[in-house]
């Protein structure tokens, strides 16, 4: 099966899809535009849902705000801390769901990946590889998840305190949450993320793995820091991911979904 992979931006939002339907892809990308301009709109008028580092109490239909404000209850963070891993949460469920009162030539996606600015929803027929971006230590990219379709549907969030622009209060490399949706993902990494702090490294990391048994909808964790590793609950199959490691970040797009996809502009 010939399978696409696309990548774009908006504003903050640093975009890759992969899907065997091109409608499906030209879906997400649609439904991103639109949740996107919903929550701008509704951030105008209520500030405090963004600048919260607390949950938020919403009244509103706007399934995206709905949906932050839900998982920020769970995980005790502020909403925003689900933006990336919610986006791709409702652009991945548009992929599958057809209506058919519209669009009559939409073909609903078997496979459908939505990667968000490291945050990822996934619901495959296809076994899907994903590269691990540990941080600028020994395991950076050298290893991976193996994502197939017993484990789907799955989000993926990641925290890290030494890459990327995201707020962190706490030391790990990365932080990589495994869960029911991307959404709480996303926003379980970051708590989780800043539990992982002090001179102890192993004390650390166990504090986080602990804290990951307490959020409903979560089934696991990994948790690196200073080449130290640790895991808990159910994570998909690791793997090996093959090849230079500076070639490999110098062409991420690329590699960070190890596969054969042809590119759909």
């Amino acid at each position: 099966m010939k399978t696409f992979k696309t990548h774009f931006s908006e504003k903050e939002s640093d975009i890759t899809i992969i899907s065997e339907s091109k409608s499906a892809i030209l879906r997400a990308k649609d439904t991103l535009f639109f949740h996107r301009n919903n929550l701008e709109r509704y951030i105008k008028k209520n500030n405090n849902f963004l600048t919260s580092f607390s949950p938020v109490k919403v009244k509103t239909s706007l399934r995206i705000v709905n949906l932050m404000a839900e998982v920020a209850y769970i995980c005790d963070v502020g909403p925003m801390a689900s933006v990336a891993g919610a986006l791709a949460d409702l652009m991945l469920e548009a992929m599958k769901i057809k209506d058919n009162t519209t669009e009559i030539d939409f073909i609903p996606a078997k496979i459908a990946l939505v990667e968000n600015g490291g945050e990822i929803s996934i619901d495959s027929i296809k076994p899907m590889k994903v590269a691990l971006f540990a941080g600028y230590n020994e395991l950076n990219l050298n290893i991976g998840f193996l994502i197939e379709k017993k484990d789907c549907p799955l989000g993926i969030g990641t925290s890290s305190a030494t890459i990327g622009h995201a707020i962190s209060l706490g030391q790990a490399d990365v932080v990589t949450i495994f869960a029911e949706n991307a959404a709480l993902a996303d926003t379980a990494a970051t708590k989780i993320g800043n539990l992982v702090k002090g001179k102890d490294i192993e004390t650390s990391i166990k504090k986080g793995l602990d804290a990951v048994d307490n959020i409903f909808g979560v089934s696991g964790a990994f948790i690196s820091r200073e080449n130290k590793v640790g895991q808990t609950g159910k994570l998909p199959k690791l793997i090996k991911i093959e090849g230079n490691k500076k070639k490999i970040l110098k062409e991420k797009l690329d590699n960070i979904f190890p596969g054969d996809y042809e590119i759909f502009r």
